[in-house]
């Protein structure tokens, strides 16, 4: 055996005090584990060591444990080696999916965001037409939103935002040119009909398949719940005792659910213990088994907890390597007593710890791939430091929820293309005379835009911070003309492919633009056609001032329900 082990003694298993053995602080322990009264002093001087909760420490995180990984864990312990470097250096792109990416809007989507540099991958049908229109060198991912086999979760890792311009296809009944002149034109210039896939199945049918394939890339607008109850929802880990056992202390601490402790009389976890500094110990911490597979957290910023605070400093700890004895990803945070509190702590705050030491060269915290949670209550802090709230004695802890969260200001995760009129099919009292053709074809076109309203309501039920944007008829001008946006599905016009393009870009920056929904056309009357000097063009735009006229809530269907309730 190491030479070390064999000259330590492990601890007996209770002490002598005055002639008799010390058996009543353990009994407090046990007492006071299971309730939530205890008042007596715990005394720091050397005490007994329980060498069978060490064990039972091993066995919860390691399963059944070996003589030799004992043993090699013990020496470890006492050699001071430092942790292997098991994590790689995290990527730093966040890709933009461009859904639709070989259609008029598509293709101008991707070609403007590779302009500005951005990452993107594009989810097409077809991979060689793919790469003849948008080049060699683009990132696709093949798949169908129609076929939700296709969508495959893997596919879609490295994803933070979606511009979705997919659409049904709309043609002329007598055909058209190979580059689909006719179409270019928009559809008052032909007699329309569907080709290919139905309405419901791209509009209705594929929106929920993406919705769904990507929803945990992009993130929720409030949050993702990890641990906890909350509303509906619950998500109760596996949580076990880590305390200074480990090294020969006496602390003890455990975790509950309390079906009626939390704010309300609703549930929450209790991290309750106590804690001392006998036998040179200090701390007790309540730790996740690794998760069954590591959790990505890209598309957030950081850790929420909803806690009871008691005036004392803690730290949560969380790891991206399954190994046993890790780098520790760690914050403290201060708790105000008797108050029911959220504690927020950036993914930037979490600094790389190993056994209460900083790691100064230990890769940055991923949040892609999060494995286990540790809350802990401990006597030091970080390099030598103490903790400045630590007290001998009983300590308890509701803890409600732990989420990810996303920071604000909040911007767009998630912006589809969708089309103007979509309301109007059902409006009482509206003259179709004067509506676009989609409008009045509504039926003969298999519901279109009874369709593409249903994809529209999907996504404002997602939970993803959105952006839905509703043009006029669509053609091939260039995008410099003044724009209007409108709100309420009222207004009639043309607009540029290539406008709604880079609209759509804008969008994913502003938080002016999240979870709003509006009709966007251009100035010129849609008989006039626009063009550009190319020696003198206009300014860019800055759609940010557009976005700041634009209300919550405004979608077109008010007037719907209106006319429901009057009825």
């Amino acid at each position: 055996m190491h030479p070390q082990l064999l000259s330590c003694q492990l601890p007996k298993p209770f002490l002598q005090l005055n002639g008799r053995p010390k058996y009543r602080l353990n009994q407090r322990r046990s007492a006071y584990l299971s309730s939530a009264t205890y008042k007596d002093p715990i005394s720091a001087e050397k005490q007994g060591w329980d060498l069978g909760r060490f064990f039972k420490t091993l066995y919860f995180f390691n399963g059944p444990p070996s003589p030799a990984k004992i043993v090699e864990f013990i020496i470890e312990k006492l050699s001071g080696s430092s942790p292997e470097e098991s994590e790689k250096k995290m990527g730093t792109s966040d890709y933009v999916l461009v859904v639709g990416a070989t259609g008029g809007v598509g293709r101008r989507v991707v070609n403007n965001l590779r302009k500005k540099g951005l990452p993107v991958k594009a989810l097409v049908r077809n991979e060689e037409k793919a790469r003849k229109m948008l080049g060699p060198d683009i990132e696709l991912i093949v798949g169908d939103i129609t076929k939700e086999s296709t969508l495959v979760a893997q596919y879609f890792k490295g994803v933070k935002k979606v511009i979705n311009a997919a659409s049904v296809i709309i043609g002329p009944k007598e055909g058209d040119t190979p580059d689909r002149a006719k179409y270019s034109q928009g559809v008052k210039f032909f007699e329309p009909e569907i080709k290919g896939d139905s309405p419901e199945m791209v509009e209705y049918i594929g929106m929920k398949n993406l919705i769904n394939a990507v929803k945990e890339s992009v993130g929720l607008r409030t949050g993702k719940l990890l641990f906890g109850f909350e509303d509906q929802l619950s998500k109760e880990l596996d949580w076990g005792a880590l305390d200074d056992v480990v090294m020969g202390g006496v602390s003890e601490s455990t975790f509950q659910i309390d079906r009626t402790g939390g704010e309300g009389g609703k549930p929450t976890g209790l991290f309750k213990g106590i804690v001392s500094t006998a036998n040179n110990g200090g701390f007790t911490s309540i730790r996740t088994k690794n998760f069954s597979s590591p959790v990505d957290l890209k598309a957030y910023d950081g850790f929420e907890l909803r806690l009871k605070g008691d005036g004392r400093r803690y730290k949560l700890i969380v790891r991206t390597s399954t190994d046993w004895d890790t780098v520790g990803y760690t914050a403290s945070f201060d708790t105000i007593g008797g108050q029911w509190q959220s504690i927020r702590l950036p993914f930037s705050s979490l600094r790389p710890v190993f056994r209460a030491q900083t790691v100064s060269d230990a890769p940055p915290f991923n949040p892609s791939n999060v494995v286990s949670f540790q809350l802990m209550f401990s006597k030091f802090e970080y390099d030598g430091k103490l903790n400045p709230t630590f007290v001998e004695g009983p300590f308890e802890l509701p803890l409600s929820t732990i989420k990810a969260y996303i920071k604000d200001p909040i911007t767009p995760r998630f912006v589809h293309v969708s089309s103007a009129g979509v309301t109007r099919p059902d409006r009482p009292g509206i003259d179709l005379s004067k509506q676009p053709p989609a409008v009045r074809l509504n039926k003969e076109l298999d519901f279109v835009l009874t369709f593409k309203l249903k994809g529209e309501d999907l996504i404002r039920e997602s939970g993803i911070p959105y952006t839905i944007v509703r043009p006029c008829a669509l053609t091939e001008e260039p995008a410099v003309a003044d724009l209007v946006f409108d709100q309420g599905d009222n207004i009639t016009g043309k607009i540029s492919r290539e406008e709604i393009a880079l609209i759509c870009i804008a969008a994913l920056e502003s938080p002016y633009a999240c979870d709003k929904t509006f009709e966007v056309k251009s100035v010129v009357p849609f008989s006039e056609p626009f063009t550009v000097d190319p020696e003198n063009p206009p300014p860019e735009k800055d759609y940010n001032i557009y976005f700041q006229t634009l209300k919550d809530g405004i979608t077109g269907k008010e007037s719907l329900e209106q006319s429901a309730i009057a009825v």
